[in-house]
């Protein structure tokens, strides 16, 4: 907590967690993350937001929490949507700038080669 009494990045400042008083926690999500609601946005829904659990990353917001979040469901997921199938899988984080981001092949870090070209494919032409 000693970091956020200046920063925004690592979680909640101290000024948004004083913000909270008044409002309800709806829930928590498996990293930890926290939902609040309470007062009303500029189109009289319920304000929502979430308290990341560590850095700030939107990636990091499960589908079901994004929909509650953006109310495309009224209720909290737990409430709202059917239980979890057993062949669906948990959503990723964004890779984006680690180790573990996509390459395809022909990028600087895969040698820069790409695959020729096979012809199997007619380039579209205006006048055609």
């Amino acid at each position: 907590m000693g970091l956020n009494i200046f920063t925004w990045w690592n979680g909640a400042t101290v000024g948004t967690l004083a913000g909270l008083r008044g409002k309800t926690k709806v829930g928590t999500d498996d990293d930890g993350n926290v939902y609040w609601q309470g007062g009303k946005d500029t189109a009289g829904r319920p304000r929502r937001w979430v308290i990341y659990a560590g850095s700030n990353d939107a990636s990091r917001v499960p589908p079901e929490w994004f929909s509650w979040l953006h109310h495309q469901i009224d209720d909290v997921p737990d409430r709202a949507l059917p239980p979890v199938r057993q062949w669906q899988q948990p959503p990723l984080a964004n890779m984006t700038g680690t180790p573990l981001a996509y390459r395809p092949p022909g990028t600087l870090e895969k040698g820069g080669e790409r695959v020729r070209a096979t012809g199997d494919y007619e380039a579209w032409s205006p006048d055609a």
